[in-house]
């Protein structure tokens, strides 16, 4: 009898003791969309797109307006995200590149410190990333949105310890085909942006991909009533974002705020109050730090970004002047790099010789097929022909605050040449100080520019990637912005 209560008492201690240690340490969640720009979310005032789940947690928590992605292209920029380094630091700055095995990622700091880390979705980092997670879906059925073993990740996970997961959807890339969530939303009700056509065809393409984005917030939702259920929603921090922007024409694989600006949401009863707006400009390669530092886990010094904990309690308080994002290969040659402040963006081309109409997949797209109608039809708005223009710019310069959507470029307005000047300065600052440059001879187009994927005598062979001469993804390179 002695020996069963003593055995009952030992038990109870473990209980009591593994319920403190992870109550003790925040989780993380990390909710990644594909192709997701962010205006297309109910939370920043989109009133066609359904995304009630999503809304729901904004309101609860902390809307960001300013975050920016280093990279609009999706196996860069998740790469960047999870190292805290900039697409050519990472040394796997082009679309399906991958860093080398040394280099390290903030769940594999966060699986060292005692968490239990999870993948589950869509991965394309590599195999350095695959390192970070006790448990990946790799080999898996992710299901047709990259969501279908989410629930049952949160529900099998070892419940005495905190935890990290990385979910990341395949909603909303192109393809897309029939689901249970297709026809939630109405092509006829939906006004297209400027920059697109307002064709039937558009409509329908814009309600297919609100479709699936409404299928991501769904997932969302299920998985918050599970964390809820587990009573560890409140010491959870909830992070929902994107890789890039949306897989239309002028959108994905651009360094304008349609390409580089996120969507981010931050939801955590434990340390947000609810119902919070922050506007300060924040990098995506911050994320890693963030949870580092929440995590009492030490930051290594590959990591390039600063944590952005404080804005979470005060998210007026000063944070970044700058931001910085480039367009490498993706598809096309490219090679392009950006300065964001609040007030301006600017940005130095220097491929401007070809146009730039997006990736392979927009190119597809009957969006796409739309503006060539008008462009043949003589019909097309200076908007809608800016992703035919040949040659671009060299240099773009966009004043924000007075014009939000980037259409007048200011770069050649003698106004503003103090300004561009400056910018350009700290663009070439940042550049040779985390070791970019510019390679005679890059990766040229795979595909020509036309439907279809066809494919050119280049296909399949790679140029110089930015960085490599400079060793950037060894260095550290930090920077000083």
């Amino acid at each position: 009898m002695i020996l069963k209560k003593t055995f009952t008492l030992i038990i109870a201690l473990f209980t009591a003791t593994s319920i403190f240690a992870q109550t003790q340490k925040p989780n993380f969640i990390i909710f990644i969309a594909d192709d997701v720009s962010w205006d297309d979310l109910g939370c920043y005032g989109n009133t066609y797109v359904k995304t009630p789940n999503i809304d729901k947690l904004a309101q609860e928590g902390m809307r960001f307006d300013n975050v920016f992605l280093t990279a609009s292209s999706c196996s860069p920029s998740r790469n960047s995200i999870i190292t805290g380094r900039y697409p050519h630091n990472t040394g796997a700055c082009e679309l399906h590149t991958e860093p080398p095995i040394d280099m390290i990622s903030f769940p594999e700091v966060l699986k060292q410190n005692g968490y239990f880390t999870a993948q589950s979705g869509k991965f394309h980092m590599g195999k350095y990333a695959e390192r970070g997670f006790h448990l990946t879906s790799n080999g898996k059925d992710i299901g047709d949105g990259g969501e279908a073993l989410w629930l049952e990740t949160v529900q099998n996970r070892p419940k005495d310890k905190p935890f990290f997961m990385w979910f990341a959807a395949l909603d909303a890339h192109r393809a897309w085909g029939p689901n249970k969530f297709s026809g939630k939303h109405d092509g006829e009700k939906i006004a297209s942006p400027d920059y697109l056509a307002d064709g039937a065809e558009t409509k329908t393409d814009l309600a297919k991909y609100y479709d699936e984005i409404y299928r991501f917030d769904n997932f969302i939702g299920q998985l918050t009533k599970e964390l809820e259920k587990q009573n560890v929603l409140d010491n959870t921090l909830i992070l929902i974002m994107a890789d890039n922007g949306r897989p239309f024409p002028a959108s994905k694989t651009r360094v304008n705020d349609r390409g580089m600006k996120t969507p981010f949401v931050a939801f955590w009863p434990k340390g947000i109050n609810k119902n919070q707006v922050c506007k300060e400009l924040v990098s995506v390669i911050d994320i890693a730090p963030t949870i580092l530092e929440l995590a009492s886990a030490e930051i290594p010094e590959s990591i390039q970004g600063v944590s952005f904990s404080k804005l979470l309690n005060n998210p007026e308080k000063s944070f970044r002047n700058y931001v910085f994002a480039e367009h490498n290969w993706h598809d096309y040659e490219a090679h392009e790099r950006m300065v964001r402040t609040n007030e301006y963006l600017y940005i130095l081309n220097s491929r401007p010789q070809f146009t730039n109409l997006g990736p392979a997949d927009a190119v597809g797209s009957p969006s796409f097929e739309n503006l060539v109608q008008l462009k043949e039809e003589g019909t097309i708005s200076t908007e809608q022909a800016e992703i035919f223009m040949e040659p671009r710019p060299t240099e773009e310069l966009y004043n924000n605050l007075e014009d939000p959507e980037q259409f007048n470029n200011l770069a050649t307005n003698h106004n503003y040449i103090k300004k561009r000047k400056k910018l350009n300065k700290v663009l070439m600052e940042w550049m040779k100080e985390t070791g970019d440059d510019v390679p005679e001879i890059l990766t040229a187009d795979w595909y020509e520019k036309v439907p279809g994927y066809i494919k050119t005598p280049e296909h399949g062979k790679r140029g110089e990637m930015p960085g490599t001469k400079n060793n950037a993804a060894i260095n550290n390179n930090k920077g000083r912005f």
